[in-house]
């Protein structure tokens, strides 16, 4: 590559890096805040640094913002469901082994291919009236991107497709399990975590191995080995802890 070559690419990379922070902001309407927080929590790339305090964005940051709006407060999507969608679509799978999921996407059955719908919302206190949480609770999950809702005009109203999620936490609470012995609902982002690296990996295995079969076919044998395996994790896990406390000296 010759010198000349070499500076134009610079000045082509440079052209890139249109927008400050404030820019990003002013065209999507989210808060610095939030713009920082999907940063530190892999839902969007760090900018370029040209100083201790300042970066540069590009036309990418701002679509990939736009769809982690769109995705939020259209879907009620939760954050970690957002980043977990991210982590498939940035270069995990091949177009082919896309195009191969998107087949198997259409011929599942809608409980699997489709969630309830998530425009009905709460608020944090319905939530916590109904469960026996705090609503401090509520507005803590969502900040962890534990469960989908959407902030307006301050006021924060949770996707009613994840009650559940304060159901089963308000009763680990009420055996015991309380912020005086330190447990917290971001205790819950644990159990989130390694079933979203679990469903990553069976989608690797399912995309690479099975991509030659038809796509009707792989859809019904996920219907039918979905309950197997939900069945067999939940043993697996109470088996786990028997093991480990008859192991115990």
């Amino acid at each position: 590559m010759t010198a000349s070559s070499q500076a134009i690419d610079l000045d082509i990379d440079e052209a890139r890096w249109t927008y400050r922070m404030k820019d990003l902001c002013e065209a999507t309407g989210l808060p610095r805040q939030a713009i920082h927080f999907y940063i530190q929590q892999g839902l969007l790339p760090p900018g370029r640094k040209t100083g201790r305090n300042m970066a540069w964005y590009s036309e990418e940051h701002l679509e990939r913002l736009h769809l982690v709006k769109k995705l939020q407060h259209e879907r009620f999507l939760p954050l970690k469901a957002i980043k977990a969608l991210f982590d498939g679509e940035d270069g995990v799978f091949s177009p082919r082994q896309h195009a191969f999921l998107a087949g198997v996407k259409e011929r599942l059955a809608e409980s699997l291919k489709t969630s309830e719908d998530r425009s009905p919302t709460l608020t944090p206190r319905e939530i916590a009236e109904d469960t026996g949480v705090d609503p401090e609770d509520v507005e803590r999950a969502f900040e962890l991107g534990l469960v989908g809702g959407v902030r307006s005009d301050g006021a924060l109203r949770i996707a009613a497709a994840d009650v559940w999620v304060f159901e089963v936490f308000g009763k680990i609470r009420s055996m015991g399990f309380t912020p005086e012995l330190g447990f917290g609902v971001e205790d819950m982002a644990l159990y989130q975590d390694a079933i979203t690296k679990l469903l990553n990996e069976e989608v690797r295995l399912v995309s690479s191995r099975l991509s030659e079969l038809p796509p009707e076919k792989v859809a019904l044998m996920i219907e039918e080995v979905v309950p197997i395996l939900d069945r067999y994790i939940m043993r697996l896990h109470s088996t786990k802890i028997r093991e480990f406390f008859a192991n115990v000296l």
